[in-house]
């Protein structure tokens, strides 16, 4: 392959990498279903993007690398505190159960539907036992399924993947040694191989701990710390023993995570996006070794398997996985229906069956293409039927706005309070006593006494809010808040905007969103409330009485939206408007 080639091949996979992302958000689509027949159709019609010519034989260990940086990243959004019993309870079930009624079900059929020895049905099998973040997480983030169920598939997701990479590499070497004869599976390797990742993490949270605890390291140079910390331990323990390396991330992740005064910096955007990337590499690379003539044998007894799967398997395993805990019906219905298969199932079948085949192994060579095929049949399934599933079963959280008001001021109790009348699940966060006592009258539900703590937390996200608006006394307070929360939050933080001419250290100088708009800064909301303004609801589509300032648009389906100055144009049929303006005659 020519220079222009390879580079040709680059510049073309990582335009597919992001423009499927892109174009899978505007769809709101998981990204993964354009993602592999982007991959597999320029695999097809070109000769540019293939891996083998473009990386050689470093493809398997950059793989093996990137994985482990998407399960470390994947490893940072678990917070042990929501491990709790009954979870703990489910998610073991589900990853015991799952692994051998998976496993068992394609060794026991494997033979049958593709014509492959037992070796080969073998490694099909302990391939599929993984799931993966990567699928799980962008249709959990499509769906809003309820924190519980949420919980239970992330953990499910993460850990599961290191297991089943151990298991395929003990497999493949029980393989390759004995053929997976009577006593050549080696337990005993298994164990080792979490003994090595288990090593391997206690390591990497060592040398964290040297970068970012005692070094304190900043953002930049403490992320890249993070990111060679990850790539080396990972590469050191595949050296020691095959996927180990899979453990130590997910073990060094969890526990800098969790560990108390572990100071972690701020990991976005620079991580989240090199992971994003390295996700939309990875499909679209992998997926391109996938040729079409391996696809056309296993065409139809993959797309049984798949039903197999999804019907059978899945579910059973979720029955008994959920007995006797305190899942509600629908909840564990989901459950039962969301099992997608990912990434690193993708990166050891390409891995395996290349040198299996190598070996000479009879029907080596489907192994990849199957996991393929049931990689895309699960996607596709779960993809498009994950949020009307949730809708039916009644546990999909709905749109409606859930905004945070931080601050107890006179004013913003009264705006919650309107917010609410509206139909807006409103929350309120105060930190006075004689502010959090005014919230409690007013009967608007308080925000927990730690959530500002947890929203200010580089590692953590504040779930179940919808947007956040700063609206205390202090402009300084409101305008560096609203900074630090920026990544924190799933929507978008406003500030009440200081007065004109403010004397504030950083509020005067400091970006972000403010409301309202110039004319009603904060001084100007407080001083009319005081003079006798009350917030108003009103037909959107009524003629805005004289002197009345619209402030938000609340959309029929309950959704919240601040107004600058003006009414949107063109409200729809049971919108709403909040407005201030002056209080009703007696």
């Amino acid at each position: 392959m020519s220079d222009d080639d390879i580079l040709l091949g680059i510049g073309l996979t990582v335009a597919l990498a992001v423009g499927c992302q892109i174009l899978a958000t505007r769809l709101r689509i998981p990204a993964l279903i354009l993602l592999l027949p982007a991959g597999f159709t320029v695999g097809a019609l070109t000769d540019v993007v293939h891996p083998d010519e473009l990386l050689g034989d470093t493809f398997s260990p950059v793989v093996s690398v990137s994985v482990a940086l998407i399960l470390y990243d994947a490893a940072l959004g678990l917070d042990l505190r929501h491990l709790k019993r009954a979870t703990r309870k489910v998610v073991v079930r589900l990853m015991v159960l799952g692994v051998i009624l998976t496993w068992g079900t394609v060794l026991g059929l494997g033979p049958v539907l593709f014509d492959v020895p037992v070796a080969v049905a073998s490694m099909i099998g302990v391939i599929l036992v993984v799931s993966g973040p990567t699928v799980v997480g962008p249709l959990l983030e499509h769906v809003r399924p309820s924190e519980r169920v949420r919980r239970v598939l992330m953990w499910e997701g993460t850990l599961i993947d290191p297991v089943g990479g151990i298991l395929g590499a003990v497999v493949f070497h029980s393989i390759v040694s004995g053929g997976l004869r009577s006593g050549h599976f080696r337990f005993g390797s298994f164990l080792s191989g979490i003994a090595v990742g288990l090593v391997g993490g206690a390591v990497g949270v060592a040398l964290l701990w040297l970068a970012l605890r005692w070094l304190r390291l900043g953002e930049t140079l403490g992320t890249l710390a993070q990111l060679a910390t990850v790539v080396a331990v990972a590469a050191g323990c595949d050296i020691a023993f095959d996927d180990t390396g899979l453990i130590a991330a997910i073990v060094t992740g969890l526990t800098v995570a969790n560990l108390p005064r572990f100071d972690m910096p701020a990991r976005r955007p620079f991580f989240e996006t090199l992971v994003q990337l390295i996700i939309g590499l990875l499909f679209v690379t992998i997926s391109a070794t996938v040729t079409p003539e391996s696809l056309v044998p296993v065409l139809l007894p993959t797309l049984a398997l798949v039903v197999l799967l999804v019907v059978v398997v899945r579910p059973l395993v979720t029955v008994v996985s959920c007995a006797a805990t305190d899942l509600s019906p629908p909840e564990r219905a989901f459950v039962g229906w969301m099992a997608p298969r990912g990434i690193v199932a993708a990166s050891t079948a390409t891995t395996f069956s290349a040198s299996l085949a190598s070996a000479g192994l009879r029907g080596a060579d489907k192994i990849l293409p199957v996991v393929f095929l049931v990689i895309v049949g699960t996607v596709v399934v779960y993809g498009l039927t994950a949020k009307p599933v949730s809708v039916r079963l009644g546990i999909a959280q709905p749109a409606r706005a859930r905004p945070l008001l931080v601050g107890g001021a006179p004013w913003s109790v009264d705006l919650a309070r309107t917010l609410r009348g509206a139909g807006v699940d409103v929350l309120m966060w105060a930190g006075l006593a004689e502010e959090r006592a005014r919230v409690e009258e007013a009967g608007i539900e308080p925000a927990a006494g730690e959530l500002m703590a947890t929203a200010t937390d580089p590692q953590a996200v504040l779930e179940g809010v919808t947007a956040v608006y700063l609206l205390t006394d202090d402009d300084d307070f409101n305008a560096l808040a609203s900074v630090v929360m920026a990544d924190r939050v799933e929507g978008p933080i406003y500030r009440v905007g200081p007065p004109p001419g403010s004397q504030g250290v950083v509020a005067p100088y400091t970006g972000g969103a403010t409301l309202f708009g110039p004319e009603l800064a904060r001084q100007a909301l407080v001083e009319r409330h005081r003079r006798g303004a009350r917030f108003h609801v009103q037909s959107a589509s009524a003629p805005r009485p004289p002197g009345h300032d619209a402030l938000f648009l609340v959309s029929r389906d309950g959704r919240l939206e601040p107004v600058t100055g003006t009414p949107p144009d063109g409200p729809a049929p049971g919108d709403t408007l909040v407005l201030l303006g002056p209080a009703p005659p007696d």
